[in-house]
């Protein structure tokens, strides 16, 4: 007797649809999940250990070592975080494929937050400490670092750009910028993590006294900028300029919305699956450095791509204005809203918005038998219902079950459903559209909220945790 291994995609394909997609996504083992993680906590741990060694705890004897030890090490334990949350938003492709761009942000969020406090913490007890050994006082004290030691300016200079960063990373700071200007802004964070570290190497002695500091931090930031360079520089432009690829169809699907289809041999070499999304750069003139990120709309055929965009900001209205022949770089594929991670026969697709495009994508591609997939689009009105002909006719042709759910948010509930559904929970009115919904994947798309209703509508209702695949754009 023997057993399977084959993935529900497998299973469910015909004999004609049992082929590779158009290229393989690279094959991560499930603990490489629990690998990175436990390889984050043992760089921390690692800090710790050098700052024992270093004679952390026996400093703390006094006022003054208390200050200065403790300061040195919420210093140490803060440039760690700092470079690993640099290291999470690398696009390392085994590591966004073992946790998903969702997760990635989620814990990028909470380990960049963490830092910034630490180290703040680091630069308050680090003066407190000095000051209790000096007869400058607190504000001497401070003025003495500035002009006097070594890369101090240069880390103040650091600390401003951060302090950018988080100040615009808030949750409502950052709902009342553009997304190009939140994307230009946090690039920031590389300029202030870069200018700490001459601070670091000529005051710091845990960098410099013993052989294994020193290895152990050079060894680090030589990793991060390793990983930044190559798979956020490196990978993206040899895969867009090796072939190139252009806009060969620009499409108005509605009022604000853009389809745009690209296509050439470039198209054939990446790795992208439908449910993924990409970050598209045109050539087409001032505003080509930003990038922008759009989910495919089509499954991908390895010839051509097709993405489906709302008119948001600058970056995306510009895209009605494309022309066929337009030179295009990508960076990706990234997420994990794809058919790779689906462990179960039966899928719902649930899209709100401009969210719909993937699931359109992946009401294309996944392998099924009639009446495995319904796809639900959540929409204001019929009018907004992006792509809604083209899903119908699909879902027609593969056996699924299409349901468009129209009107308005219900007042004062974060809820997916419409104002006229407001007599049912969240989790009835999915059991409503699928009774046996606990035996499906759920796979989500549309705004934050809405995300955040949907999924815990779906636990709710019994469906396991690692069955629902969510994906945001936003850190």
């Amino acid at each position: 007797m023997t057993t399977s291994t084959a993935t529900p995609d497998e299973v469910l394909a015909s004999p004609g649809e049992r082929r590779r997609p158009p290229r393989a996504l690279i094959p991560v083992p499930r603990w490489w999940r629990d690998a990175t993680g436990a390889a984050g906590w043992a760089v921390l741990l690692g800090v710790v250990a050098l700052w024992v060694q270093d004679g952390g705890v026996q400093d703390l004897a006094t006022w003054s070592g208390f200050f200065t030890s403790t300061g040195r090490l919420t210093g140490l334990v803060a440039s760690a975080m700092l470079l690993l949350q640099v290291l999470l938003m690398a696009r390392v492709p085994w590591v966004e494929q073992a946790w998903g761009q969702d997760e990635l942000a989620r814990t990028h969020r909470l380990v960049g937050f963490t830092s910034f406090n630490l180290l703040w913490g680091h630069i308050a007890l680090i003066t407190l400490g000095y000051a209790a050994a000096s007869p400058l006082g607190i504000w001497g004290t401070t003025w003495d670092f500035v002009v006097n030691y070594p890369g101090m300016l240069l880390a103040w200079a650091g600390v401003l750009a951060l302090v950018l960063v988080v100040v615009t990373s808030v949750r409502r700071a950052r709902r009342r910028l553009r997304y190009e200007s939140w994307h230009l802004i946090h690039l920031y964070g590389y300029l202030g993590a870069g200018l700490v570290l001459p601070h670091q190497l000529w005051t710091g002695a845990d960098f410099l006294d013993s052989t294994a500091a020193t290895v152990f931090w050079w060894g680090l930031w030589g990793t991060t900028a390793a990983a930044v360079l190559l798979f956020r520089v490196g990978l993206p432009l040899w895969r867009s300029l090796r072939s190139p690829i252009r806009v060969l169809e620009v499409r108005a699907e509605g009022p604000g919305v853009t389809s745009v289809t690209v296509g050439g041999d470039g198209v054939r070499h990446l790795p992208v699956r439908a449910g993924q999304f990409l970050q598209w750069r045109f050539l087409d003139g001032p505003g080509w450095t930003r990038a922008n990120p759009y989910s495919v709309s089509a499954a991908p055929d390895g010839r051509t791509l097709r993405f489906t965009a709302a008119h948001v900001g600058d970056g995306s209205a510009r895209l009605a204005a494309l022309r066929p022949g337009t030179r295009v770089l990508v960076e990706g594929p990234y997420g994990r809203l794809h058919g790779g991670v689906r462990g179960h026969r039966k899928v719902l697709l649930m899209g709100s918005g401009i969210g719909i495009t993937p699931m359109r994508a992946l009401l294309e591609e996944l392998p099924q038998r009639p009446g495995d997939v319904t796809v639900v689009h959540r929409v204001r009105s019929e009018q907004e219902a992006v792509l809604a002909d083209e899903i119908r006719s699909l879902a027609a042709a593969r056996g699924a079950r299409y349901l468009l759910v129209e009107g308005h948010r219900i007042p004062g509930r974060d809820s997916w459903l419409p104002r006229q559904a407001a007599h049912l929970t969240d989790d009835e009115a999915l059991r409503q559209v699928l009774p046996y919904i606990a035996e499906h994947d759920v796979y989500v798309c549309g705004s934050d909220g809405w995300m955040d209703a949907v999924r815990t509508a779906a636990l709710r209702a019994g469906v396991a945790a690692d069955a629902v695949h969510l994906e945001r754009f936003a850190y």
